[in-house]
């Protein structure tokens, strides 16, 4: 089975489950928590400010780390300004993420 000498399956599985269902315990849990806490007006305050914020923490993340990718900060730079005055004049985050990355993959590519 393409397994080490001495490791067999049952000893994998033994491993593998506890850990697969312990996995999906805990993706499952905060769900189980919005439910009680609906209504909440911290829960509602973080609905309406979480997004941003990991946005945000995800834009600054992906310039700072541009230095060594193609296009470098320039592209990087230019693509999030597109993508906020996209999302200024649409309102859609579908669609300024979808085109953003789109526009960021031309200037890449095609660009710098």
């Amino acid at each position: 089975m393409g397994l080490p000498e001495g490791v067999e399956l049952a000893h994998v599985a033994a491993v593998l489950l506890p850990i697969g269902v312990v996995t999906v315990i805990l993706r499952a849990l905060p769900f189980s928590f919005v439910r009680v806490l609906k209504g909440s007006p911290f829960i509602e305050f973080l609905g309406w400010h979480m997004p941003v914020g990991v946005m945000t923490v995800l834009v600054v993340y992906a310039l700072l780390n541009s230095q060594g990718a193609p296009g470098g900060l320039a592209a990087g730079a230019i693509a999030a300004a597109f993508t906020l005055a996209l999302h200024a004049w649409r309102r859609s985050a579908g669609l300024s993420i979808l085109a953003g990355t789109a526009f960021y993959m031309v200037l890449v590519n095609l660009v710098f």
